[in-house]
């Protein structure tokens, strides 16, 4: 990619508020589904997308979540790009690689004892900001190439990495760590020294693939398009992708390794369709998360009213959001699992894929009151992440800020 001149683009590489709206929204969506692993009284005990044991708003409760991930890696590889109208290619390679990496190391240390209180770091879970982290830096080698050979190698890996699902469903295949990096979550982990293990959760190679493609789509924010023009275009893009997920679900044969099936009842039926797959995300997966985000970016381009300037701002400070809500949650788990009498003995079993979760199988509460909690965790941040974004704006000559 060439370096940067045109100066009509330097000058149009701001914030996109739609795009803060929406991640803002996400973020929001993505508390809910850790506030239930936390304090849920079936989190330990059932998967919340059975059908044999799960209810309709317990099922909804664990899907609607299914969009934060995908969502806020596509957002991220939009803002790449949108770094790219402001920074040479050199500069944001350099970026993307150090920033990258910077995530992957606050993964295995902030938020893993965020999510584990284990001071000992036994088992260390690579998740989200693991996927993302290794995701930028790739990217950050892949923008040096042609932009339409970045978005070929974004579509192949998309549309052509659930071909790795054939060999993975024979009864003889043997993974390995590279394998299981790049494509096969892996919960049981790799030891990498006695009672110490990795555990694989967020495969790298799909969700590099989803990011290189959402820099490929922040092109559309160029001043040569209107603000008409890239609606319309996001519409196409997002309709056509929900009617690609209708069609490959329904026939049942490629874009997601576990086919669905006709069960007793419609209800049933229909939550076994929509049940896809998200370790690793599939083709399918992407496919019904990503359309509606298209979808919604073209709404939320001409919307602002008081809900999406509140919204946004949890959109604006999403990483220090996320490691505050880690905190905040897990905080409140510790202090109820020792208030109802537990030793740190049995928290170092309460889990059967983390330690120290604090929640011991049929301890916790109903839905509703997780609800609650949850609106109560989002109102609680809501402030403090108001205060760090007008500290992150008044102080743009520390640079350091723009790594959390």
């Amino acid at each position: 990619m060439p370096e940067v001149q045109d100066k009509s683009l330097v000058a149009s590489a701001k914030r996109i508020e739609s795009i803060d709206i929406l991640r803002g929204i996400v973020m929001v969506i993505m508390a809910l589904d850790h506030i239930r692993d936390f304090f849920h009284i079936t989190a330990n005990s059932a998967n919340p997308l059975d059908l044999e044991t799960t209810t309709p708003f317990l099922y909804f409760t664990r899907w609607i979540t299914h969009y934060c991930a995908p969502i806020f890696v596509f957002l991220t590889g939009i803002s790449a790009y949108l770094q790219s109208l402001r920074k040479s290619t050199s500069e944001l390679s350099g970026f993307l690689i150090k920033r990258g990496l910077w995530f992957a190391f606050m993964e295995i240390t902030v938020i893993c004892f965020a999510l584990t209180f284990d001071p000992f770091f036994h088992k260390i879970p690579l998740q989200t900001i693991w996927a993302i982290g290794t995701s930028m830096v790739l990217l950050g080698f892949v923008v040096r190439l042609p932009f339409g050979l970045i978005l070929s190698l974004g579509l192949l890996i998309v549309f052509g990495h659930n071909l790795l699902d054939y060999p993975e469903a024979n009864p003889d295949f043997k993974s390995n760590l590279l394998w299981d990096l790049l494509h096969k979550s892996n919960w049981k982990g790799f030891e990498i020294a006695k009672g110490h293990s990795f555990a694989i959760v967020y495969p790298l190679l799909p969700w590099a693939g989803l990011m290189m493609l959402g820099y490929c789509t922040g092109v559309f924010y160029e001043p040569k398009f209107s603000a008409r023009d890239r609606n319309r275009i996001f519409l196409r893009f997002g309709f056509g992708l929900l009617l690609l997920f209708f069609a490959l679900r329904f026939a049942n044969i490629y874009g997601d390794p576990f086919p669905w099936s006709f069960q007793s009842i419609p209800l049933k039926t229909f939550g076994s369709f929509m049940d896809v797959h998200k370790y690793p995300p599939s083709l399918i997966y992407m496919c019904i998360t990503i359309g509606p985000a298209l979808l919604l970016l073209t709404w939320l381009e001409n919307f602002e009213n008081r809900f999406t300037k509140t919204i946004q701002i949890y959109g604006r400070t999403a990483f220090f959001y996320y490691i505050l809500h880690f905190y905040f949650m897990h905080f409140a788990a510790w202090i109820l699992f020792y208030w109802r009498g537990h030793t740190y003995q049995q928290a170092l079993v309460a889990s059967k894929e983390l330690p120290l979760m604090y929640l011991l199988p049929g301890e916790g509460f109903s839905l509703p009151v997780v609800y609650l909690i949850w609106i109560a965790l989002v109102a609680i941040l809501f402030p403090i992440c108001k205060w760090y974004d007008a500290y992150k704006t008044n102080h743009k000559e520390k640079w350091w800020l723009s790594y959390i």
